[in-house]
């Protein structure tokens, strides 16, 4: 099963890194890391998590704010953006499906 990071979500995913590297040295690091740990829980089981749209689902990052929207497409896990929970939720609407 391929993950492809839908743009802008692969500038999400750079942007929180470096975010967390600002605060602290190898946070982004950390973030990075339990980013594709969920990642890997998202392909060994893609449809059981929280539906958001007749599509979308939502997987939070564990340790992190964090949440990733994605599409299970046939083969294909489609991440749509990566986004803080406390953001306005119109930054990200437009990507539910």
């Amino acid at each position: 099963m391929n993950v492809i990071l839908l743009p802008p979500s692969d500038i999400e995913l750079q942007d929180a890194i470096d975010f967390y590297n600002d605060q602290m040295e190898g946070l982004g690091n950390q973030f990075y890391d339990y980013f594709l740990h969920t990642v890997q829980y998202i392909k060994a089981q893609p449809d059981i998590w929280r539906q958001v749209g007749t599509h979308s689902r939502r997987a939070n990052i564990k340790r992190f704010p964090f949440f990733i929207l994605y599409i299970h497409d046939n083969q294909d896990i489609l991440i749509t953006c990566i986004a803080h929970q406390h953001r306005d939720p119109e930054y990200y609407t437009n990507r539910i499906q």
